[in-house]
């Protein structure tokens, strides 16, 4: 039911039919990449993190970015605890390897880490274990309505990654 959500949520924007669907898992970064068939720094992972009291907060890195955890609680002012899977699918209404910023089950702050901004284009998950979309990042802001980009990130600086795959054709 995840992805139908994704999909009703991309019709506003006439885009649901761009929402590529693999026969192969895309549940891990290293997985998308390899389905997809781009180097695993443009996978954009959503990672959930307890927020304010019962609500969750979903920021979302490049694939080869960690969460630095002294520079997510100087942002955020609190400190950065994942949820746990149950939680995940409660709060999103999507699985762990599935999670996006797109068709939430809750209304949910979306925050965007500047380490996807060395990308022309990014491939976020649309809602199961096996899909995702091509997004640019000006995209990615509108389509989860990011409440901004942070710097929350780590072991991505200085990294620079030659483009494998500047566009993809559907995969069935």
């Amino acid at each position: 039911m995840s992805l139908e959500s994704v999909k009703s949520h991309f019709k506003q924007w006439s885009r649901e039919a761009d929402i590529m669907e693999f026969k192969t898992s895309s549940a891990t970064v290293e997985q998308a990449a390899e389905t997809i068939g781009v180097q695993p720094a443009r996978i954009a992972k959503t990672v959930s993190f307890r927020g304010e009291g019962d609500k969750a907060i979903l920021v979302v890195t490049a694939g080869d970015a960690k969460i630095d955890n002294k520079k997510f609680r100087q942002t955020f002012q609190f400190k950065a605890r994942m949820l746990s899977p149950d939680e995940v699918l409660e709060q999103t209404g999507h699985v762990v390897g599935g999670v996006c910023p797109f068709g939430l089950a809750n209304d949910l702050d979306v925050y965007l880490d500047i380490s996807m901004k060395r990308f022309e284009t990014v491939f976020p998950a649309c809602g199961s274990t096996n899909s995702a979309i091509e997004l640019t990042c000006d995209e990615l802001v509108q389509y989860s309505s990011a409440k901004g980009w942070v710097d929350v990130g780590k072991g991505w600086e200085g990294v620079t990654v030659a483009e494998t795959a500047p566009h993809v054709a559907h995969k069935a």
